[in-house]
């Protein structure tokens, strides 16, 4: 080799060790650059830990986990957190029962525990929890959904709450796991919707793979329907899920429900994710009925028309087109339904990017949320196996598993940047609901996770409010007060993006019923457009960001 060849191989390889550290550096500056996620759950004074009873009968019900919500009860503008827990299996154990919890938010970023003061301690098997104004009073009330009878708990505005279960005609004695509250016929009062898993009983026979017990696999038992409870306007309700034909007993292995109106009509749809059989689309015919249409809009099955193991499903304009989209987790790899403009799916999960790093996992709760306020919808998602004993069936599979964060990229596809997004995302726990809201309400969305038979954690994003932001609360008049199922349209210097208040989403639980909407750089919010449930189109100009906007329901049509 001469002289000339060694130096010109110098260069190349001088070249090439610099384009590699100059890619490093900028990767280094983007990863500084973005929020990272803090565990704070011991100096917020949350020591909630989730209790499933396990039995060596292992019954399916033990490995469910259960869910948390996200509510301002007291009405102080500070979040308040209610976490849902299950407890010892019915008939085991002569232990004392295990209740929920209800924390406070003082508002200096600890919360306290009121469990006992506000009445809230219920001690039934829990799954799913839900929040909303039901009634129109101002304060918003509760609806836990539980391995047994459901309860609804009134607030009664003065820091306490009343079990009006009975009185308002609730008698949903099924396996519950999530709850929405949603105005379907628009008549200003919020009805709800409780998503049933299985037909379980605790005397069944236990289940054994391989001369190991372990948790049976849903497609062992049957499905249950589902029920819609219509709210009568005076405190009760009746369940219409037949009539209204949202019952599909079975199919039905309900597991996720989101509320929002995928198609663009003005009216509220329903989503429900199914536990291996198909996902059900009810779309609303605004005559008090639904239409199931998951088989004609593409959002029954993946692209290779298979029934998935989907677990948790939130909804958001992920591509800034104006129409709403699906992220769907399962017991293996995320299912992204794209909005194709006119109320009919594609998967787009492939072509965003998250099918491959999605498929180790099984997904239980995902959540669309802008974790860095650059104004595009990332995702989220709490993983952990449903089978305790899979390290010992599987070379491949783990019980506890980490939780998983996905950048978007603006383009309609998805960076993971889970290790670069705090020490969280290093820890291997058995994940299943999740809750977003600003907690601290500084400006970013935090993430609360609930984790089977395992602490809870809070998640402070520190560092997402570095871009602009603009929070926008509704209060609605001719519309049910809290404005579920309204459509808020932000225009910042050109760009346009949407959102609905809804009630539900990701795997048995409530989230901040406040927008939040990210603008990255833009100092100056144009107009925002707001189409109430009622009809009402309402129009507010020049509005400053980084702020919360209370915005009142126009008496004018």
């Amino acid at each position: 080799m001469n002289r000339q060849t060694l130096s010109l191989n110098y260069v190349i390889g001088f070249q090439l060790l610099l384009g590699c550290l100059m890619m490093l550096a900028t990767m280094t500056v983007i990863a500084d650059s973005l929020p990272v996620f803090v565990d704070v759950t011991e100096e917020a004074g949350i020591d909630f830990k989730h209790i499933n009873g396990k039995t060596t009968h292992k019954h399916i019900i033990e490995t469910m986990g259960s869910g948390a919500v996200f509510f301002d009860y007291d009405n102080d503008g500070d979040l308040d957190l209610y976490a849902v827990n299950s407890g010892y299996v019915p008939g085991t154990t002569e232990s004392p029962p295990v209740g929920n919890v209800l924390y406070r938010n003082d508002g200096d970023g600890h919360f306290t525990d009121v469990t006992v003061v506000s009445g809230t301690g219920d001690t039934g098997y829990g799954m799913g929890a839900g929040a909303a104004d039901y009634d129109n009073d101002g304060h918003q009330d509760l609806y836990v959904a539980n391995f047994g009878a459901d309860v609804l708990y009134h607030n009664n505005g003065d820091g306490t709450f009343t079990d009006v279960t009975n009185a308002a005609g609730i008698q949903n004695d099924l396996w519950g796991v999530a709850v929405a509250f949603l105005d379907f016929d628009l008549d200003g009062n919020l009805d709800i919707f409780v998503v049933n898993y299985l037909e379980y009983d605790l005397s069944m026979q236990p289940t054994v793979y391989s001369g190991l017990t372990g948790y049976g696999h849903p497609r062992a038992y049957k499905g249950t329907p589902d029920v819609l409870y219509h709210n009568n306007g005076d405190g009760t309700f009746t369940d219409i899920a037949e009539s209204a034909g949202v019952t599909n007993p079975e199919e039905g292995r309900g597991m996720g429900v989101v509320v929002c109106d995928y198609d663009n009509d003005g009216r509220p749809d329903i989503y429900v994710t199914n536990d291996t059989n198909r996902n059900f689309l009810y779309h609303n015919n605004g005559n008090g009925t639904f239409i199931d249409e998951s088989l004609f809009n593409g959002t029954g099955y993946d692209e290779n028309g298979i029934a998935e193991g989907s677990m948790g499903v939130d909804c958001g304009d992920y591509n800034k087109d104006g129409w709403l989209d699906f992220i769907v987790v399962n017991s293996e790899t995320a299912t992204l339904y794209k909005n194709d403009s006119s109320g009919v799916f594609t998967e787009d999960t492939v072509a965003a990017g998250l099918s491959k790093p999605t498929f180790p996992f099984v997904g239980f709760s995902s959540l669309f949320l802008d974790y860095d306020n650059d104004a595009h919808l990332d995702f989220f998602s709490a993983n952990g196996h449903p089978q305790d004993v899979i390290e010992k069936l599987s070379d491949n599979a783990t019980y506890a598993q980490k939780d998983q964060l996905f950048r978007n990229n603006g383009d309609g596809t998805y960076t993971e940047v889970s290790a670069t997004s705090g020490v969280y995302f290093s820890q291997a726990l058995v994940g299943r609901a999740t809750a977003s809201g600003d907690y601290d309400n500084d400006g970013d969305m935090d993430i609360f996770i609930m984790n089977s038979n395992q602490r809870a954690v809070l998640l402070r994003n520190d560092g997402g409010n570095r871009n602009n932001w603009i929070r926008i609360k509704l209060v609605g008049t001719r519309s049910n007060r809290d404005g579920i199922g309204a459509r808020v349209r932000v225009t910042a210097e050109g760009d346009t993006q949407i959102a609905e208040v809804k009630s539900g989403s990701g795997y048995a639980s409530g989230s901040d019923q406040r927008l939040l909407f990210g603008l990255g750089q833009r100092t100056h919010v144009s107009e925002i457009q707001i189409q109430w449930p009622s009809g009402t189109n309402q129009r507010v100009k020049d509005i400053d960001c980084n702020q919360t906007l209370t915005l009142t329901e126009s008496n004018q049509p």
